[in-house]
């Protein structure tokens, strides 16, 4: 049995965290954030998410992805499924029908082919978020795909990922599922025998930009969405990985298995011209969210480039 599964063997099918609890009082998973009373935490057979039912969707989606899983034999799935499990129920097809907008995975498919009910399960709409066509299938895909390469460089990695839930945003459908501007995605080699971690910032907008340029630190991630990342390390290590990022201490090439093989340069940064505005990413010296718009594909506004 996979380490993962014994880890949550504790949980409980539905296991929203009561308030004065913590995730020691859960189980101590590296890929889980730190969980509020507010949360309603949702566990599913390959990853958990934080739904929330102000958004309709989740603002996290955390799992580990080993080498392994990365190779499974399970077939996308054809349809989009509500959650079962969100208690005040999820966002439905009719949300997103006609929206313009995709059902954009967190957890993407691509890393569930080794179980046909982590597959199924990946197109629960609790996994969704809506996402501009051109992003979703285009920097947002090219960022799973060298995720899904770095687990298979590495053995294994713990992935945190959701939308920026902040700031000003219009929504779809009958059940108001929010359109988030920026996207997030972090991750952590706990592995060795360099330890290392990075986040990512993504306008949802279109970008041919290199992924390097969207690297940030988690700590920077943290700032914008409020999340504590990776909360289990100890306080020290924690710190450090949290508070660096070295691209060049990454494999940037993306293998065959994982996708279409390319190899990102510096010859790459070649700016595409967006027609979405979307608001800046930045935080003001008071710590809000800056309430400019950019078209600029690092999400940053000309005051914080």
């Amino acid at each position: 049995m996979k380490l993962k599964y014994y880890l949550f063997s504790i949980w409980v099918l539905r296991s929203t965290v009561l308030p004065g609890q913590t995730l020691q009082n859960h189980a101590e998973s590296l890929e889980i954030p730190l969980i509020h009373p507010k949360d309603q935490i949702i566990r599913h057979l390959a990853y958990t998410i934080a739904y929330d039912e102000a958004h309709e969707q989740a603002s996290w989606v955390a799992y580990e992805l080993t080498a392994e899983e990365t190779t499974g034999p399970a077939e996308r799935a054809s349809a989009f499924y509500e959650d079962p499990l969100v208690a005040t129920g999820s966002a439905t097809n009719d949300d997103y029908s006609g929206s313009g907008y995709d059902r954009g995975h967190l957890a993407p498919a691509g890393d569930m082919t080794w179980s046909p009910v982590a597959m199924r399960e990946s197109f629960y709409y609790s996994n969704m978020s809506p996402q501009a066509p051109s992003f979703n299938r285009g920097i947002w895909k090219k960022l799973e795909t060298q995720v899904r390469t770095w687990a298979q460089v590495y053995d294994v990695v713990q992935i945190v990922t959701g939308p920026v839930l902040s700031g000003e945003l219009h929504s779809i459908g009958i059940n108001n599922v929010s359109v988030p501007t920026h996207y997030y995605k972090v991750i952590l080699d706990h592995r060795g025998p360099d330890l290392k971690a990075i986040g990512f910032v993504m306008a949802n907008a279109p970008s041919s930009m290199p992924l390097q340029s969207f690297a940030v630190t988690i700590d920077q991630v943290e700032k914008l969405t409020g999340i504590d990342f990776f909360p289990v390390l100890p306080d020290e290590e924690e710190e450090f990985l949290e508070s660096h990022v070295n691209t060049d201490a990454w494999d940037w090439q993306v293998h065959s298995s994982a996708g279409e093989s390319s190899i990102e340069s510096s010859s790459d940064h070649q700016q595409h011209n967006l027609t979405t505005t979307v608001q800046c990413i930045a935080l003001t010296k008071k710590g809000l969210r800056c309430r400019n718009r950019t078209t600029n594909p690092s999400g940053h506004c000309y005051l914080h480039e």
